[in-house]
């Protein structure tokens, strides 16, 4: 009988999954789906709908539902690569301001360039619509403590990219003021960029 069972459950479970509830902010979400080839993309449905109820909460610096840092056309960003920089568990980079990468800084260089990253700025990767396609990496969610060393290897807020500003998770103002000491220029940055 244990060996019919598991056998059910194994072949409904690669087959076929009809039903996953998460528990996700105190409410239960039910995705239906078909998953025809496996757990692999039934791992992924699950982390879309957590991804959808993070992107759901997560507010821009003016205290507004967070857009979307990507755009079509462009690699898909985003610490989960949602194309939002939502703020998640596991995120030590904390991945919340939104540059646009296709503009450069006041020396001709851009974000890689200016603090002596590869130059992934300049690569293709997945696109926002389409994963199977490559776009150019544009608009891109950048992690907010590198965006503090930006600014200084910059010389200043007015030699960087364009800061999109209803793109940035508050979360990133929230860290700067919690240690304005150190990261006063990147506070100021934001707050004159976006007018805050």
């Amino acid at each position: 009988d244990n060996t019919l069972e598991q056998n059910i459950v194994t072949m409904s479970f690669t087959k076929s999954i009809r039903v996953v509830a998460l528990l996700l902010s105190a409410s239960i979400h039910v995705v239906v789906a078909e998953h025809e080839s496996g757990p692999n993309n039934l791992l992924r449905g699950i982390q879309s709908v957590a991804n959808s109820d993070a992107d759901a909460q997560s507010l821009n610096v003016f205290g507004k539902p967070l857009e979307a840092c990507s755009q079509n056309g462009m690699a898909k960003t985003g610490y989960d690569r949602s194309g939002q920089c939502v703020d998640q568990e596991g995120d030590t980079g904390s991945h919340h301001i939104c540059i646009d990468l296709s503009s450069t800084s006041l020396d001709d260089k851009n974000f890689c360039e200016v603090t002596g990253q590869s130059n992934w700025c300049a690569k293709e990767m997945p696109c926002n619509e389409d994963e199977s396609l490559q776009c150019p990496v544009e608009r891109w969610c950048v992690c907010q403590w590198a965006f503090a060393g930006y600014l200084a290897a910059a010389k200043g807020c007015d030699a960087i990219q364009k800061i999109e500003c209803n793109a940035v998770n508050i979360k990133a103002v929230e860290a700067y003021e919690k240690d304005e000491e150190k990261y006063g220029a990147a506070l100021s940055c934001l707050k004159d960029r976006c007018k805050l």
